[in-house]
C-alpha cells in the first residue's frame, strides 16, 4: 500500500487509525516516522515519505515519533492473510527465529537460500531480515525499559542485543532517547499495576472487536491445568524457546490487557507475538466485514456484532493434537482427553498468579512416548493421533508460523483419519489461514440452512466463494447464531 501515495496522504490527513501498521509515514522536515493516525498536525504532502515497515523507515535514517509511538501499532494484516514467502518469513521473524538462529536458520525453515530471502524482503519491505529483527528488538527493549525494573544490562540481553553498546546505540537511534531517559519518561505516566516479576502491557487492535466468540471459544475449550478463565481474564501457560511463561489476557474496549510472567525475559517478544496471534489482533475487521456484508444473509449477522475474530492458538502442533482429540466427541469429552494427556506427559509449572494453571501442554516429542492403549478412545482415532504425533515429531509435517498452508493441508490429508473437517479446523485455528472453511461442520450447515443459504457442503462451498478470502471469519459469524458456550463471553 505504501506505493499508493495519494491514498497514503489521505489516510494521514484524516488520521485514519485503520491504516496503522499498514504503512509508516516519514517526515522529511523533522526526521521522524509516525503511524497514519498520529495526532500532530499532518505535514505537507511534499514532505511525506511512506515506508512498508518501521525497519525500512529506520534504515532510511528516521526515528520513531514520541507522540504516536509507531512501534506500538497493530501489525500489518498482510502477514496473516498471505501465504507466500514474504508473509511466511515475517511470521517467523516475529516469532524470533532470526534472533535465535540467524538468517541461515530462517532460510532453512523456509526452504530458500539466504540470498533469496534477503532479496525478497528488501524488494517488498525495504529492509532485510536482520533489520526487521533489529526493529523488533528495539520494541522489546522499549517495553522492558518502560514496564519493568530490570537493570539496563539485563534489558539489553533479554531484548536480544549482543552487547550493551549495541543496545544503547539502537535505542538512541530508533527513539532519539537514551534508555535511562525512556525509563524516566515512562515513570511520569500512569502505568498498569503489576505484581513483581510480571510485565503488564496493552495489546492494540483495529476496531471494531467483538470479544464474545473469541474469549468464549478459548474458555469453553480450555484444557484444565493449561488454560482457565479467572477474574475476568483468559489465562494460559506458554511453552517458549528459552523457558516458559504464563499469560493473562483481559478484554477492554480499546485494547487487550496483557500480563506476562516469564522464566526468561528473552521470550518477551515471542510471547507477545503468540498472544496477538491467538487473539487475531492484527486482523483488518473493516475489510473483512465489508466483504462478508456483500452477501445479504451474512450482512445481517455482521451488523449485529461486527469485528468478530478467529480464535487461534499459540502453537499449531498443540492445536492439531487437540483437534484430533476432539473428533466426533463433545467439547467436554475433548477437554477430558486433553487433560489426561497433560497430566501424564505435560511439564509441571507453578502459577505465578496463584490460580489453577499447573502444566505446560506436552510437546510432540514428549507425546511420542505415550502408550496408545492408555487412550480412552476408539482404536482408529488412537492410530490417527499417534501417526500425527510421529509426523510432527519427525519434522515431516510443519504446522509452525512459517509453514506452507497448501503443503500442510496435503500432508494432513495423507494421514489416516484426518478428513476435511479436521484439516480445515487446523488450517483455521492452527495455521491461521483466514480463508479456511469448514463446510462439513454441522453447526455451520445448520446456521446456513436457518439463513436460507445452501446447507449441503458442496453447494455451501460454491456459495461461499463470494466470501473469499475471509471464509474463516464467515464461520465465526455462522457459529455465533447458536447459543453454545463457545459464542458467549465468560461470566464469573
Amino acid at each position: 500500500m505504501h506505493t499508493d501515495t495519494e491514498r497514503c496522504v489521505r489516510a494521514v490527513q484524516s488520521k485514519d487509525a485503520r491504516f496503522d501498521g499498514w504503512f509508516f509515514t516519514a517526515v522529511l522536515t523533522t526526521g521522524i516516522y509516525c503511524r497514519p493516525s498520529c495526532p500532530v498536525v499532518p505535514p505537507k504532502p511534499e514532505n511525506m515519505r511512506f515506508y512498508p515497515s518501521a525497519a525500512a523507515a529506520q534504515l532510511a535514517g528516521f526515528r520513531a515519533c514520541k507522540r504516536c509511538r509507531p512501534d506500538t501499532s497493530p501489525g500489518s494484516p498482510e502477514w496473516n492473510v498471505r501465504a507466500d514467502l514474504t508473509a511466511r518469513a515475517m511470521r517467523l521473524i516475529a516469532d524470533g527465529v532470526v534472533d535465535r538462529d540467524g538468517v541461515p536458520g530462517l532460510a532453512g525453515q523456509l526452504g530458500y537460500s539466504t540470498r533469496q530471502i534477503e532479496r525478497q524482503l528488501n524488494a517488498e519491505l525495504g529492509a532485510g531480515p536482520l533489520a526487521l529483527a533489529r526493529a523488533q528488538r528495539a520494541q522489546t527493549a522499549r517495553i522492558l525499559i518502560e514496564t519493568s525494573d530490570l537493570p539496563m544490562s539485563d534489558v539489553a540481553f533479554a531484548a536480544g542485543f549482543s552487547s550493551i553498546r549495541t543496545f544503547n546505540d539502537t535505542v538512541q537511534e530508533v527513539f532519539a532517547l537514551a534508555p535511562s531517559e525512556l525509563r524516566r519518561r515512562a515513570a511520569t505516566r500512569k502505568q498498569p499495576a503489576a505484581a513483581p516479576g510480571v510485565i503488564s502491557l496493552r495489546l492494540p487492535f483495529r476496531k471494531p472487536l467483538t470479544p464474545d466468540n473469541l474469549f468464549g471459544h478459548l474458555v469453553a475449550t480450555a484444557v484444565p491445568g493449561v488454560e482457565e478463565w479467572r477474574d475476568g481474564s483468559y489465562r494460559r501457560t506458554l511453552a517458549l524457546p528459552y523457558g516458559h511463561g504464563t499469560a493473562a489476557l483481559t478484554p477492554h474496549p480499546d485494547h487487550i490487557e496483557c500480563r506476562l510472567a516469564l522464566t526468561d525475559q528473552r521470550d518477551l517478544a515471542i510471547a507477545i507475538t503468540r498472544c496477538r496471534r491467538m487473539l487475531d489482533l492484527d486482523a483488518d475487521p473493516e475489510a473483512i466485514d465489508e466483504q462478508l456484508s456483500t452477501d445479504p444473509q451474512m450482512a445481517e449477522l455482521v451488523a449485529k456484532a461486527p469485528g468478530r475474530r478467529v480464535p487461534r492458538t499459540v502453537d499449531g502442533e498443540e492445536f492439531a493434537v487437540r483437534a484430533v482429540l476432539g473428533q466426533q466427541v463433545s467439547t467436554a469429552a475433548a477437554r477430558t482427553h486433553a487433560a489426561r494427556l497433560v497430566k501424564a506427559h505435560g511439564t509441571p509449572v507453578e502459577d505465578p498468579f496463584g490460580g489453577g494453571l499447573t502444566h505446560l501442554f506436552p510437546d510432540v516429542h514428549e507425546l511420542a512416548a505415550l502408550d496408545p492403549e492408555a487412550l480412552a478412545m476408539p482404536k482408529s482415532r488412537r492410530t490417527t493421533l499417534t501417526t500425527l504425533i510421529a509426523a510432527l515429531a519427525d519434522g515431516e509435517l510443519d504446522l509452525g508460523g512459517g509453514s506452507d498452508w497448501t503443503k500442510a493441508r496435503e500432508q494432513l490429508a495423507a494421514l489416516p483419519g484426518i478428513g476435511p473437517w479436521t484439516i480445515e479446523v487446523i488450517a483455521m485455528r492452527g495455521l491461521g489461514d483466514p480463508d479456511a472453511f469448514t463446510a462439513t461442520d454441522l453447526g455451520v450447515r445448520k446456521a446456513a440452512e436457518a439463513l436460507g443459504l445452501p446447507s449441503s457442503p458442496a453447494a455451501l462451498t460454491r456459495h461461499a466463494e463470494a466470501w473469499q478470502p475471509w471464509r474463516a471469519y464467515a464461520v465465526q459469524y455462522l457459529w455465533a447464531t447458536d447459543d453454545h458456550p463457545i459464542n458467549l463471553m465468560p461470566t464469573e
